[in-house]
């Protein structure tokens, strides 16, 4: 299979375009000193934001809440009506695909009260990257889960995101896709319940092997994924000309190397050690996105992009508090509910941590004020939805003092939430249909002309000699 630029100019993307970025912008390498380093500047602004009181913010009175509420249910409702009614032909799936979109504005505009500038952003911008990205996900291997995609999805937004704030054009690059496909696949098999520990560790070491440019043979299917992507990365940013790229893969590939052993680590690590870990994790995962949406960074784009991480990596630990200690995953989060702590002092020092990002980020030159508020108020209701979901680890003061600032009660994103985690299977359907609504639109989206991969299931496989 030929693997060349012809692969790039399907997907409708120039390859040489990036060759000359910005020159004299390319001297930063981002080796692991580099990291260690910048998670200690990070730690240090975190523990910045201890002790402060709840940032300013908007304030809802209950009846506003209410309102979006109501406006949320109508959508969703909309949604469901659509579920319900299977678009079945071509045509039923494309009329199926606008009558959603067109549900969107009022939502946007009524429930998270957006301007019109961001929701075209969303409806004009985000929203077809993520089309795009599921409808390549879903030639490319049709047995990818609906939640892998949308988790490749997420990460593509944060990268295209990024683009804007970097001066760039925002565009579904062929390396954006890759990585963003990378590690719902590279984690589906270190979380493989029937591969042993031995098989993950040997995973992890050949991918290791590949990531530094090794010509590594796949001994499975997922390997042969996985090589895939590295190398469509490879094709973008040619590694002679590009080496800050796989920098950053190598050193999120080491920090989630040592992730894992916050699995069951039976006290063994202090704070400071499970905020390092957190630091580096999210830290190494957002730079690598920004030096693929531009190479050539700035000291105050790459510090921003680390710390961005960072903070999108706290995030998730808050919301996953309950999952990690019942899987016995350490975390800032988890020790101190494991302690009979509240999480109240730490979820104000993340929502000051957050404000502290997003100065950063408003000192950054490029990006349109309507899209630096939306990443704003997205990081925000990240906060919020955790908050939400794990309210029993919060104080009742705290929740009372901290839900004026949300958009919705708590109570309502629970139970939507808990909703939508319910009603997956009926929306599988709707996901399929969705992506299927112009799929052979001959001005629609090309791919790269790279072999499928079969439904086959993840097997257990005897180390290779």
């Amino acid at each position: 299979m030929n693997y060349k630029t012809s692969g790039l100019r399907s997907l409708g993307w120039n390859p040489w375009a990036r060759y000359f970025v910005i020159p004299g912008k390319m001297e930063q390498r981002y080796r692991w000193t580099w990291v260690e380093a910048e998670a200690e500047q990070t730690m240090a602004a975190w523990n910045g934001c201890a002790g402060r009181s709840l940032p300013a913010g908007p304030r809802y009175i209950r009846k506003e809440q209410r309102k979006r509420e109501k406006a949320y249910d109508e959508a969703l409702r909309a949604v469901e009506r659509e579920a319900r009614k299977a678009p079945r032909t071509p045509a039923e799936r494309l009329l199926a695909q606008r009558r959603m979109v067109d549900v969107f504005p009022r939502f946007a505009a009524v429930a998270l009260g957006l301007e019109a500038e961001a929701v075209q952003l969303l409806t004009g911008s985000f929203f077809p990257v993520a089309t795009r990205l599921a409808r390549w996900a879903r030639s490319y291997d049709a047995a990818l889960a609906m939640d892998d995609t949308i988790q490749a999805c997420r990460n593509a937004w944060t990268a295209c995101g990024l683009q804007a704030l970097l001066g760039q054009p925002m565009e579904l690059t062929p390396s954006i896709l890759a990585y963003s496909l990378l590690y719902p696949y590279s984690d589906n098999c270190l979380d493989h319940p029937e591969l042993s520990t031995s098989e993950k560790l040997l995973f992890s070491e050949r991918f290791r092997q590949r990531l530094r440019g090794q010509r590594v043979s796949a001994r499975n299917h997922r390997e042969e994924a996985v090589w895939t992507m590295v190398h469509m990365i490879e094709e973008q940013y040619p590694r002679p000309r590009y080496p800050q790229v796989f920098d950053c893969l190598l050193a999120i590939h080491r920090a989630q190397e040592q992730s894992i052993a916050q699995l069951g680590d039976g006290g063994r690590f202090d704070l400071a050690a499970l905020l390092r870990i957190s630091c580096a994790k999210g830290g190494s995962s957002v730079l690598a996105d920004a030096c693929l949406a531009q190479p050539g960074l700035t000291a105050e784009e790459s510090r921003f992009s680390f710390a961005w991480g960072a903070l999108l990596q706290l995030g998730d630990d808050l919301q996953d508090v309950r999952e990690d200690l019942r899987r016995g995953s350490a975390t800032l989060f988890t020790r101190a509910a494991a302690e009979g702590s509240p999480l109240d002092s730490l979820v104000l020092q993340l929502l000051n941590f957050n404000g502290l990002v997003a100065d950063r980020m408003d000192r950054l030159p490029n990006g349109t004020a309507a899209l630096k508020d939306l990443l704003r108020m997205s990081w925000r209701s990240l906060i919020f939805m955790a908050v939400a979901g794990a309210q029993s680890f919060f104080s009742r003061a705290f929740l009372g003092g901290l839900e004026p600032y949300s958009p919705f009660r708590f109570d309502f994103l629970r139970a939507r939430n808990e909703k939508l985690t319910g009603r997956q299977a009926i929306y599988a359907p709707l996901f399929d249909a969705f992506l299927e609504a112009g799929a052979d639109d001959p001005n629609g989206p090309a791919f790269p002309a790279i072999p499928t991969v079969g439904p086959r299931p993840l097997q257990p496989e005897r180390a290779a000699a």
